[in-house]
C-alpha cells in the first residue's frame, strides 16, 4: 500500500497564527514559545528542504535554504525600530527562495567594504489564516533597477506581455504591488504598457486558500505555480544581465 503523504501544517498551525494576532506580545509569545516552534517553524523548514527539488525545474539559482536562522525563514519579529506600529511578532510566517546571485553579491560587497545590495527576483511563500499567498518578482528595487527594468520593457514589449499575461500564468497570477499615480518622468504616458511601467514593484501573486495550506498535496501545488512564474523571474534576469 502506498504511503499516505502527511500534510506539514495542521489546524493548530493556524490557531497559534490567530492566537498571535489577538495576542501580540512578549510575554504570551514566551509562554507558547513551544507552540511556534513546533506548529510554524518546525513545518516550515521541513517544506523549505522539500521545496529545492521542485525549484530546480524553476532555475538552479532559486535557493531553498532550511536553516533555522539566516536562510529561506524569515524571523518571527518585527523590526519595530523605525515604525509607530510596536506589536513585537509577525502574525504570519513569511518564506523567501532567494537567487543565488543576491547572496553571493552581498558577500563580494561586503568583503569590498562597499555594503551595496544586488536587486535580484526571487520567489516568496506567505502563510497567514485567510490570507496566504505565493509570489515573486522585485520587491522595491532600487531607482537604478528599476530604470533597467523599465528600459528593458520598453525594448522588448513582446517578452514581457508574454511573461505576464500568458493564459496559464494569468489564470493563477496577478501582478500587484505599489505603482505611481503619474507615468515615470522620460516614458510615454500613451505607451501601451504605461500601467506596467508606473509599478514601482515587480511582482505578481496567487492566492493560497487555508484548505492548500492543509494539503499533503501542498508540495506540489506550490511546484506547479511556481513553475509558472519562471517566465516572468527569467524575464527579470534578463533585464538585469543576471543568470537564469
Amino acid at each position: 500500500m502506498a504511503k499516505v503523504a502527511t500534510p506539514y501544517f495542521t489546524p493548530k498551525t493556524l490557531k497559534f497564527l490567530r492566537a498571535l494576532a489577538r495576542n501580540n506580545e512578549r510575554e504570551w509569545f514566551h509562554a507558547h514559545k513551544a507552540e511556534y516552534e513546533a506548529y510554524v517553524k518546525a513545518p516550515c523548514l521541513a517544506l523549505i528542504t522539500d521545496l529545492a527539488t521542485p525549484l530546480r525545474a524553476v532555475s538552479d539559482l532559486l535557493v531553498a535554504d532550511a536553516r533555522p536562522q539566516g536562510g529561506s525563514l524569515f524571523r518571527i519579529h518585527r523590526d519595530v525600530r523605525f515604525s509607530n506600529d510596536k506589536r513585537p511578532y509577525k502574525t504570519y510566517a513569511g518564506m523567501n527562495f532567494f537567487h543565488r546571485a543576491t547572496r553571493t553579491e552581498a558577500r563580494g560587497a561586503d568583503a569590498a567594504g562597499d555594503p551595496g545590495r544586488l536587486d535580484a527576483p526571487g520567489l516568496y511563500l506567505h502563510l497567514e489564516p485567510g490570507a496566504s499567498f505565493l509570489g515573486g518578482g522585485i520587491w522595491h528595487p532600487q531607482p537604478k533597477t528599476l530604470k533597467r527594468i523599465r528600459d528593458f520593457m520598453i525594448d522588448n514589449p513582446e517578452s514581457w506581455k508574454h511573461a505576464t499575461r500568458r493564459k496559464a500564468f494569468a489564470a493563477d497570477f496577478h501582478l500587484t504591488g505599489d505603482s505611481l499615480v503619474r507615468p515615470p518622468k522620460g516614458y510615454r504616458p500613451d505607451h501601451e504598457l504605461i500601467e506596467d511601467l508606473k509599478r514601482k514593484d515587480v511582482v505578481a501573486a496567487s492566492p493560497l486558500t487555508d484548505d492548500d495550506l492543509l494539503s499533503s498535496d501542498l508540495v506540489r501545488t506550490l511546484g506547479r505555480r511556481y513553475k509558472l512564474m519562471g517566465p516572468l523571474v527569467e524575464w527579470l534576469c534578463l533585464s538585469l544581465d543576471i543568470d537564469f
